[in-house]
């Protein structure tokens, strides 16, 4: 069964981008980059390389749509083709993928409280 290995990502909105990151940066030593967000990154016997996401959008961003919550999700998967197979199967809202990119493969789905989630699969090695 495809599965989430892990927590790929948080993005959340900002009245103020760059002043909230600037405040995670002097306070809880977020090392904030120019493109608005930080890279965590972390290890286990599974993906002993992984990498998190952490990134702050402007409050009139449309990337959480349909979704009307401040935040999305994006969740590291083993296997998206069969997750999002699965998950249409079962009737759940995809609303789609999978999406090729230069990082690995996305989808989305909406939870059953209309939350955006986004699945990705990295590349090998990621």
């Amino acid at each position: 069964m495809a599965r989430i290995t892990g927590i790929g990502g948080i993005f959340f909105k900002a009245q103020d981008p760059k002043a909230l990151g600037q405040w995670y940066a002097q306070h809880l030593g977020l090392d904030v980059q120019p493109w608005g967000g930080a890279t965590l990154r972390w290890g286990t016997a599974e993906q002993p390389t992984g990498t998190t996401a952490w990134n702050l959008v402007g409050a009139d961003t449309a990337c959480f749509e349909p979704s009307a919550a401040p935040f999305m999700v994006n969740y590291r998967v083993d296997d998206l083709a069969s997750l999002l197979e699965s998950l249409r199967s079962s009737g759940c809202n995809v609303l789609g993928g999978p999406e090729e990119s230069e990082y690995g493969k996305f989808g989305w789905v909406l939870d059953p409280e209309g939350n955006k989630v986004e699945l990705w699969e990295p590349l090998p090695g990621s």
